[in-house]
C-alpha cells in the first residue's frame, strides 16, 4: 500500500509505509498488553506504537576511557591554572610566571605533549586575533585560543566541540592586576578539556572532535565569538557543542553538598537564529522544545546519565542562568547547536569577587572550594557524550513532515546519512505534552516513511543507528509541501 512517489537515491528507491500492522512487523518488539501499559504508566500516555525509549548503554570501550580519567590530573590542572595569579584577558602577555600570557603558552604546551600520543591525529594551534576597543577592553588586545583537533576517520567533516575559559576576574571585570585565582571559574572546565584531550587522543572516532580553551570570556565571549564565526565562514558542520563552565564544586552556597552527583546542562528551545518564516512555522505547528539544542540536552540524558559516569544531568530549558552567559551562546548565534554544563548550586561569594574575608566570610575563587572527584565526574559525562556522538551517525539532514494535504497519517522524508557503517533509522515520537521521547519504530534503511498516526496529535522526530547500535541525536522535522 503506497502512500507516496518513491524517493530515488543513489540510483535506489528507499521508501516505507507503516500500518499500524506493518509497524508491528518491523518494531518488534513491540509494546503490547500489561507491557505496554506498564511503560506508559510513568508518563502518563496512551500505548501507542514502537517500543518504548531506552537509554543508550556505553559500549566497552568507551568504559575503558571513563576509567582512564584521573581526578588527580585534574587537580594539577586546576592548581597550576590558579598559581598563575591572574588570568585576566588584560593581563600580561609576555610575564613568563604570571597572567594570561604564560598560562596560555603552559595549556599550548600540554595540549602538544597530548597530541604527540595521537600518531598524527591531533593537532594544537593558538588561534590568535585582536579584539577591538569595547565596554570591557579599553585598549586593542590580543586574544588567544589554544585548540586541539583530533580528526575523525570514517566522517571527518562531522564536528563536535568542548570548550572550557581561560580567562579569570575578581569584582571589577576592569581590574586586570589583582590576584583572580579562578578555581572554579574556569580552571574547572579547563581542566575538563584537557583530561578529555588527553583520554581521546589515543583513541579513534568516526567524528572529528575539537578541545578549545578559549579566551576573552568574562569580557564579552570574545574569543569563543571568534573561534565560532571561523567555523561558520568555513562550513565547518558543528553537529554539537559544549562549554564547561564553572564545573568545579558541588557544595552550595549555604555548606551543604545536596547534589554531589548532579550536573546542570542549559539547553535553548526556540534557536537563536530562528528565521521569521521558521518562527511562523513553529507558531503553527509547536516546536517550542524541539530545536536542536534541546535534542542535545536529550542525547546527553540518554548516554551520560548512568552507573558509569556515577552522574545525573539536570537539564534545564534555558539558554543559560538570569544575569548569565557562557561561550555556548557564541556558537548559538551561528546557527550550531549547542549546550552549557555548570554545577547545580553555585556560591556567589566564590565567584567574580575580591579574594577577602568580609564580615567572617570567605570571598574569592580559591582552590579550596573546588571538588576534584566532582570535576572527573562532570568530565565524564562529557566523555560519555563526546565518545557516542563521534562514533554514532551523524544528525539526520532535511528531515521533513509532509503537508500536502488534510490525512490522518505522517510522511516523513530526509537525505542518507553518508558514513560507512550505517544500518538504517528510527522514527520516535511522544505526545506534545511529553519532555522527552517515549516511543522509537524501527523503519530500516530508507528515506521516506508514511506512518499510520496523525501527525496534527504527537511530535515525530528521526534517529540514525549504526551497525553497532549507536544512535544519533534526534532531528526534528521541518514542515514541508512536497
Amino acid at each position: 500500500m503506497e502512500k507516496i512517489p518513491p524517493v530515488r537515491h543513489g540510483g535506489s528507491s528507499r521508501r516505507a509505509f507503516l500500518s499500524a500492522s506493518a509497524v508491528t512487523a518491523v518494531a518488534a518488539p513491540l509494546l503490547a498488553g500489561p507491557a505496554a501499559a506498564a511503560a506508559d504508566a510513568g508518563t502518563g500516555l496512551a500505548p501507542g506504537p514502537g517500543r518504548a525509549v531506552a537509554p543508550q548503554r556505553p559500549d566497552k570501550e568507551l568504559r575503558r576511557l571513563l576509567g582512564e580519567i584521573d581526578r588527580r590530573r585534574v587537580e594539577a590542572t586546576v592548581r597550576r591554572l590558579v598559581a598563575f595569579g591572574t588570568r585576566h584577558t588584560l593581563s600580561s602577555q609576555d610575564d613568563p610566571v604570571r597572567g594570561i600570557g604564560a598560562a596560555t603558552a603552559w595549556v599550548f604546551a600540554q595540549l602538544e605533549a597530548v597530541a604527540a600520543t595521537s600518531g598524527g591525529r591531533m593537532t594544537v594551534r593558538r588561534q590568535s586575533f585582536v579584539q577591538p576597543v569595547s565596554p570591557q577592553v579599553p585598549t586593542p588586545t590580543t586574544i588567544t585560543n589554544v585548540i586541539a583537533t583530533l580528526s575523525g576517520d570514517a566522517s571527518p567533516e562531522r564536528v563536535y566541540v568542548v570548550s572550557g575559559h581561560i580567562d579569570s576576574r575578581v569584582t571589577d571585570v576592569m581590574n586586570f592586576t589583582a590576584d583572580a585565582p579562578g578555581a572554579d571559574d574556569d580552571a574547572s572546565g579547563v581542566a575538563v578539556v584537557m583530561e578529555l584531550a588527553r583520554v581521546f587522543a589515543t583513541r579513534r572516532t568516526e567524528g572529528t572532535l575539537v578541545f578549545a580553551v578559549v579566551a576573552g570570556e568574562e569580557q564579552g565571549l570574545y574569543g569563543s565569538a571568534y573561534m565560532a564565526a571561523q567555523m561558520k565562514a568555513a562550513g565547518t558542520d558543528v553537529q554539537g557543542m559544549f562549554s564547561n563552565d564553572i564545573v568545579g564544586a558541588s557544595s552550595g552556597w549555604d555548606g551543604t553538598r545536596p547534589d554531589p552527583r548532579t550536573v546542570r546542562l542549559f539547553v535553548e528551545g526556540v534557536p537563536t537564529t530562528e528565521t521569521p518564516a521558521e518562527a511562523s512555522a513553529r507558531q503553527s505547528v509547536g516546536g517550542e522544545n524541539d530545536g536542536p539544542s534541546r535534542q542535545l540536552g536529550r542525547f546527553v540524558q540518554e548516554v551520560a546519565q548512568n552507573d558509569s559516569t556515577g552522574m545525573d544531568v539536570r537539564v534545564i530549558w534555558r539558554r543559560d542562568r538570569y544575569l548569565r552567559g557562557s561561550d555556548h551562546i557564541s556558537f548559538l548565534r551561528q546557527g550550531y547547536p549547542a549546550a552549557r554544563f555548570t554545577e547545580p548550586r553555585e556560591n556567589f561569594a566564590h565567584e567574580h569577587q575580591d579574594v577577602r574575608v568580609q564580615d567572617g566570610v570567605q570571598y574569592g575563587d580559591l582552590v579550596e572550594f573546588v571538588d576534584f572527584d566532582y570535576i572527573a565526574r562532570v568530565a565524564k559525562v562529557n566523555a560519555a557524550t563526546l565518545w557516542t556522538l563521534a562514533q554514532a551517525p551523524g544528525t539526520p539532514k532535511n528531515l521533513k513532515i509532509i503537508s500536502a494535504a488534510l490525512t490522518n497519517d505522517t510522511t516523513l522524508r530526509w537525505d542518507r546519512g553518508t558514513e560507512p557503517d550505517l544500518a538504517g533509522y528510527e522514527v520516535v515520537w511522544r505526545e506534545t505534552t511529553a519532555a522527552s521521547w517515549t516511543h522509537v519504530i524501527d523503519v530500516g534503511d530508507v528515506t521516506t516513511v508514511t506512518i499510520d498516526m496523525s501527525k496534527d496529535n504527537v511530535q515525530f522526530g528521526l534517529r540514525a543507528v549504526d551497525t553497532a547500535g549507536h544512535r544519533s541525536p534526534v532531528a526534528f522535522p521541518k514542515v514541508s509541501s512536497s
